[in-house]
């Protein structure tokens, strides 16, 4: 059976706009890999404005990847472009179908929407292409054949993500996955690796929380990191998840086993997940970044946002980083609900007292982002503009998170302060660190 997947390669809703890419689509090289364990042949593909219309008439099912909900408009409109087998099953995946999958189905004239992780049951999907009989299933939503919705409850998935096979990298040109000049600020040759899954935390500006938390072993990333290592040769890595740090016994775990690759590496992590100690196992094996979800200075809006950490946690991170000899690159999302010129003060004030301490800055500002609390609750925190309410003008594609300037909720006076604020906020940080695209 030939298989197309189709993922979305939208650079206006990336930071850096046409100047670069994002990273690569781990996620569908995942699934993509389990489909060719299960003998099937399969082809990767990108979809972006002005390149839907895509000749797939040779293949027996086509995948539609729905990452983010921005990204809705246009992999509806290559469902509609692309030349499709009318006997084919259409399968759709990825956050958006996650959230919303009966929507979803109909959106895209789909047969059937996999939940979540579908790497354990891709296979028995595409065994099921000719019945259109997916029931047993787990995690899959479809129309059977009288036009009745119906659902299977998701497996629960193993702690562990060691064995899952390693994204179908092979698929993809090899500059689709190995850059330079996207490591803290290097020109280290370096790619996208992924070793956790999942976020416990709930944050009210996230859509990737309240996931269980799954892991690999140090074993099972320095596989990967050595496969990368002979058939790229690359440099360095970026790990590209909610939050690497977690896990303590994991992330000393994976700090041990790739200490002697002598690779350059950066990763997210949370103020209230690191310590000196592993801090300096991070740095002895390679870490020259870490990236923490500072949010804000004001402990008023820290807790708005429901973060769980306060201002004092972030300066003790980020100096006992900065004296392990690691960067701390540290995010900022600005204009979340009760945003103001104080907060925004307490802010500035907070990155002027950490100074040199500080490697660079990536400026947000707030979306409500579908799935994420603030937008599944939105009158609850005065938003408006989802499609849960009055008045929704159907455009998913305003639900990104960079290049955005929507005025999502209160009143003029108070969107001029957010507006005003954010202006001084980014003169100060370009100032002091990076300029902000």
């Amino acid at each position: 059976m030939d298989v197309a997947l189709l993922y979305p390669e939208i650079y206006e809703m990336a930071r850096f706009g046409p100047a670069r890419k994002e990273f690569p689509p781990l996620g569908i090289l995942n699934l993509a890999a389990a489909i060719e364990e299960a003998g099937h042949g399969v082809r990767v593909l990108p979809v972006s404005p002005g390149r839907e219309a895509l000749d797939l008439r040779d293949h027996q099912v086509v995948g539609f990847s729905l990452s983010s909900s921005a990204t809705v408009t246009t992999m509806a409109t290559a469902r509609t472009s692309c030349l499709i087998d009318p006997e084919a099953l259409v399968v759709i995946g990825g956050l958006h179908t996650t959230l919303y999958p009966e929507q979803t189905l109909q959106d895209l004239h789909a047969d059937v929407a996999c939940l979540g992780q579908s790497e354990d049951t891709i296979a028995a999907v595409l065994d099921a292409s000719a019945t259109r009989d997916f029931t047993g299933i787990p995690g899959v939503v479809w129309q059977d054949r009288g036009g009745v919705l119906r659902r299977q409850a998701p497996a629960r998935l193993p702690r562990s993500l060691d064995g899952v096979p390693l994204p179908a990298r092979h698929l993809l040109p090899a500059q689709e996955l190995v850059v330079a000049g996207r490591l803290a600020g290097t020109d280290l040759s370096m790619t996208h690796v992924a070793f956790s899954r999942g976020c416990a935390f709930d944050c009210a500006f996230c859509s990737a929380g309240r996931t269980p938390v799954r892991y690999r072993s140090g074993a099972d990333a320095r596989r990967e990191l050595e496969s990368l290592v002979d058939a790229y040769k690359i440099d360095g890595f970026a790990v590209v998840e909610d939050n690497f740090t977690v896990s303590r016994r994991n992330v000393l775990d994976i700090a041990e086993a790739i200490e002697d690759l002598r690779l350059a590496w950066s990763a997210p992590s949370r103020v209230d997940t690191v310590d000196p100690q592993v801090l300096g196992a991070l740095a002895r094996s390679g870490c020259i970044e870490l990236k923490f979800g500072m949010e804000s200075g004001s402990a008023r809006m820290l807790a708005a946002m429901g973060k769980r950490t306060d201002p004092e946690q972030v300066r003790r991170a980020v100096a006992w980083t900065a004296d392990a000899g690691i960067g701390a690159k540290v995010f900022i999302v600005h204009g979340f609900p009760g945003e103001d010129a104080e907060s925004t003060r307490e802010t500035m004030d907070m990155l002027a007292s950490l100074g040199s301490a500080i490697s660079r800055v990536s400026l947000f500002r707030f979306v409500p982002l579908p799935g994420s609390p603030v937008y599944e609750h939105a009158e609850r925190y005065g938003v408006h503009g989802t499609h849960h309410q009055a008045g929704w003008d159907g455009d998913w594609s305003k639900f990104h998170i960079h290049h955005n300037a929507c005025h999502w909720w209160g009143d003029q006076a108070q969107w001029r302060q957010v507006q005003d604020s954010f202006s001084r906020l980014k003169d100060f940080v370009e100032d002091h660190w990076n300029a902000q695209e």
